[in-house]
Formats: structure tokens, sequence, C-alpha cells
């Protein structure tokens, strides 16, 4: 019998579902929680090649008074233009995949939660064996949107037309947490799926 590495439970959802909070309340009952997001960030902090390379295409406009990227421009930029946003994804998303891939390998957990904005509408993550989808009804997702980051209607728009429609992302959960009500109910539906997940891993380890 063989020993398999962390069974991967790929946690995604649409933009201001609920992803974070979801993983928050996994993560405060002893799960790690991989976040794509902390990666991509990680990926461009100052002196790095990306980031450089990331300049040298958009400007230095892209850069904040410290030399940090301003993200939340860069945001508009690609979701403004295919071609920049398809450009900076091909620069970025394979060293993510890589870098997660390494924190995957180097886990000694049975199990953990994997979070990925666009796990299902990427190519490369192959090697999760489970998704649960946070959901929340669209006219919630851009309430929460403007309210957490005052991001403007437009760029909202774009972003939920880079993701999967609402009803073909719950086609592919295995597993769905409805965060359309107050973040109190969270919890005992993560309770319910963290017994699942440790039986699922223990399965998976021993196959």
């Amino acid at each position: 019998m063989s020993v398999r590495g962390p069974y991967v439970v790929g946690l995604t959802g649409g933009i201001a579902s609920g992803k974070s909070a979801v993983a928050a309340e996994f993560a405060a009952r002893g799960v790690r929680v991989i976040d794509a997001d902390q990666i991509s960030r990680a990926v461009v902090e100052p002196g790095g090649e990306l980031l450089r390379q990331i300049v040298e295409y958009f400007g230095p406009e892209l850069l904040h008074a410290d030399g940090r990227l301003d993200r939340a421009q860069l945001r508009q930029r690609i979701f403004a233009s295919q071609a920049e946003r398809l450009w900076l994804e091909n620069l970025l998303h394979p060293v993510i995949r890589q870098r997660i891939r390494a924190e995957i390998a180097a886990s000694k957990e049975p199990w953990l939660i994997l979070m990925v904005p666009l796990l299902l509408e990427g190519t490369g993550y192959d090697f999760v064996q489970r998704v649960l989808v946070v959901d929340a009804p669209e006219e919630v997702q851009r309430t929460r949107a403007r309210a957490r980051d005052g991001s403007d209607a437009a760029t909202i728009e774009a972003i939920m037309a880079r993701q999967l429609p609402r009803a073909q992302r719950l086609a592919r959960a295995d597993d769905v947490i409805d965060n359309s009500g107050p973040l109190a109910a969270l919890a005992p539906r993560v309770a319910e799926l963290l017994i699942r997940y440790e039986a699922l891993a223990r399965e998976w380890r021993q196959q």
C-alpha cells in the first residue's frame, strides 16, 4: 500500500462570493490553506524579474511610490484589454502553478485547501481531487465587490464576464457552500465538510 501526498480540495467561487471567509473558517480549524492570490502577490515583489517584465510591458505608472505593483490599476488595465490580460496570464500563471505544486509537495498534512479564483476557468490544476464552490447570487456579489474595494461597475462586470457563469460553476462543483446569508451561517457547513474531507483524505492516501 503506497501513501500519497495530501488530498487537495480546490476552493473557488465568483468575485466577492466569500472564498476568503470560507478559507478562514477552515484555517481556524487547523486546515492548511494555500492561497493562489497570496502567491501571485509574492511573485511580483519589488526586485523580482517578473515585476521588471510587467513594468517594461505596461509602463512605470503601474508602480506605487514604494516600488510595489499597483494591483488595482493593473486589474483595470487587463480587464479592459484581452491582449494585455492574456500576456499577463501567460507570464504569471505558470510560475504561480509551479509555486503551488512545490507547496503541496512539501506539505505533510493529509489534506489541504487550495484557494484559486479561476480554478475552473484555467488549466493546469488536474492535481485537485475535489472542487468546493462558494456561491452567492450575482447581485450579492456585485454589492459586496463595490463595498469591499470600491471597484467601479465596469471593472466588476469585466471580472464576472471572465469567470464561468454561476450555473456552470455550480454544475462543476463537488460541494457547494451557500454564502448568500450572514457569515455566521458558514461555520456549520464548514464543520460538516471538514468531517467529509478528512474521510476522503484517508481513503485517498490508502489507495
